[in-house]
């Protein structure tokens, strides 16, 4: 399986995959999409900031029904920790895959990172009457991909 976009000069990027990690890809959807264009060190300190709950992650698609937070420019919102120690994670393999290629860590922006649906555990739930109803664990991919400005 491969990455979605192609780059010229691979000197100057570094990359990283998450497949099939068992986290919410509505919650990765919304982390990434926060995420783009920003610099990895910022992008590390919110993800940690949202770990603590001190900072919410805005949700823009996945709204309803969903409570208000403090948010600028935005009002609903969510703290997402589970997805967000994962994503965490592959911010820091990306950044030791940065470091091996020789790049400058400080100058690292992120200039790719999406998440889409992965593979479908299947499973199931007994209910009354012998009937079962399915209860599948849906998996995320993540990409990652940040270049060195």
């Amino acid at each position: 399986m491969g990455y979605s976009v192609k780059f010229e000069d691979e000197m100057k990027i570094a990359k990283a995959f998450g497949r099939n990690l068992r986290i919410s890809p509505k919650h990765a959807r919304e982390i990434c999409r926060e995420l783009k264009d920003k610099k990895l060190s910022y992008a590390k300190k919110y993800l940690e900031e949202v770990i603590e709950m001190k900072r919410p992650v805005p949700f823009r698609r996945y709204r309803k029904k969903m409570g208000h937070k403090r948010i600028y420019k935005w009002d609903t919102g969510r703290y997402p920790v589970k997805a967000s120690k994962r994503i965490l994670k592959l911010l820091e393999e990306v950044e030791a895959n940065a470091e091996y290629k020789g790049l400058d860590l400080d100058r690292l922006r992120i200039v790719h990172i999406s998440a889409y649906k992965g593979l479908v555990i299947p499973g199931w739930i007994p209910r009354a009457y012998g009937r079962a109803t399915e209860f599948n664990e849906y998996t995320t991919n993540i990409e990652v991909v940040v270049e060195e400005i």
